[in-house]
This record gives structure tokens, sequence and C-alpha cells, in this order.
């Protein structure tokens, strides 16, 4: 189950980087995001434990500077997602500890600012058609690799 539909992925594609992305992308996009998004979760759950608590709260993510700024311009292009999308999901991975309210309420955020990052660490390294190519996506990754 990926965490955003492809429609919408497209459509966020376009409005934070100007970019399209062929139909046969669209899914290991949605993996790509989809590990991030769970590797954001487990970091949390490992401060939660380290922190006494059985409940991952916003503050325990990592979440840098960087990424909050990034997250502030997710909400300017105006792209909402489904929270109810979201949570199904997070339903589909291994189980993780209970979410907090806040945490819960932000995650459509950090779901969007994910795809923000990588639409526009695709366009950093796009050629002049601004269509994804497989090399830019794969370079994309590794950079999101190192970061998260």
């Amino acid at each position: 189950m990926a965490v955003v539909g492809a429609h919408k992925i497209e459509e966020l594609f376009k409005k934070a980087a100007s970019l399209r992305i062929h139909k046969n992308k669209v899914k290991e996009i949605s993996d790509i995001i989809d590990q991030k998004f769970h590797d954001l979760l487990l970091v949390g759950q490992a401060n939660a434990k380290y922190n006494g608590r059985d409940v991952i709260w916003y503050s325990d993510l990592p979440l840098t500077k960087a990424f909050r700024e990034s997250m502030q311009k997710f909400k300017e292009i105006d792209q909402e997602l489904d929270t109810k999308e979201v949570l199904e999901h997070i339903k589909t991975l291994p189980p993780l500890y209970t979410l907090e309210a806040e945490l819960e309420e932000k995650l459509t955020d950090i779901v969007g600012t994910l795809f923000y990052i990588l639409a526009q660490i695709c366009k950093a390294f796009s050629t002049d058609d601004n269509v994804v190519s497989e090399t830019e996506l794969e370079k994309a990754e590794e950079i999101l690799n190192l970061m998260i």
C-alpha cells in the first residue's frame, strides 16, 4: 500500500519543483518516501524508548532545521494530503509505538515534506526537459539515504 496515490505524487512534483514524472516512476518514488517516512518513525521510536516512553512524540523525530524549513515551503505550495490515508498506511508498517496526537496531526506535513525534498533534489539534477529520469531519481535517493 502506498502512502500517497499516484495522481497526488504527480501533482506534488509539479507544484514543488515544476517536474513531470512518468507513470513508471510513481511506485519507485512512493517506495523511497515510504522507506524514509518509516526511518523517521523508527528513530522517533528509539528516542521515545530512550526517554522511557512507549509513545512517539513529534519532538522525537529527527527533523532538522532544513527539514522544518522545507516543511514550511511544502505548506506554501498548498498541496494537502489525506491524513486518513497516511494513518492507514502506518498500520501496514511493522509495529511501532503509539503516536501522540500532535504527531498524528503533523504526519501529512511530514510525508508531504519528504516528497517536496525529493522533488527539490531531483530538480537540482534535472536536465532541460523537466522530466525526472532514472539517474536523477537514483541520485536523489542516495542523498536522502545520507540525510535520513
